[in-house]
């Protein structure tokens, strides 16, 4: 068995500064060509995209993904909700979290390992602002100190 590479298409940098991010999960997703071939140009973004639980399935709100330019009449819409694939256990596991200690969802990246895409999600509490200026003061902090080395 040949071991299998990540290729990094997209990331959600703003859910670690808006959130407090705790369990991660791998994911599969169900995507046209059009979408496939677009994430792997890196036209996408994950900025408003969250996750929602509904029916017993998962499916992933707000996430942009540009038409891909060559695809032409046979294009995709650009926001739409894509089903996540995740197993029973995962998605009872899931919406109990979400449901007792009142977590969200959110998307960290997509990307690819080997040819099949994938998306990490996580469960997240959401930060308050005095949280965000606590973590942007710490980072200052850490780059000061590793300027100094």
């Amino acid at each position: 068995m040949k071991p299998t590479t990540e290729r990094n298409l997209v990331t959600n940098r703003r859910a670690a500064h808006d959130y407090f991010l705790e369990d991660h999960w791998e994911t599969g997703i169900v995507l046209t060509g059009s979408e496939v071939k677009s994430l792997r140009a890196g036209k996408a973004n994950l900025q408003d995209a969250w996750v929602r639980l509904e029916g017993g399935e998962a499916w992933l709100v707000g996430a942009h993904i540009s038409p891909y330019d060559q695809a032409n009449r046979f294009n995709h819409e650009p926001v739409h909700d894509r089903k996540l694939l995740l197993h029973a256990h995962e998605l009872t596991k899931l919406g109990r979290q979400v449901r007792e200690k009142g977590r969200t969802i959110v998307p960290l990246r997509l990307y690819l390992k080997g040819s099949r895409v994938k998306v990490e999600i996580a469960t997240a509490t959401g930060k308050k602002s005095y949280d965000k200026r606590d973590t942007l003061r710490e980072r200052a902090v850490q780059e000061d100190l590793r300027r100094r080395r």
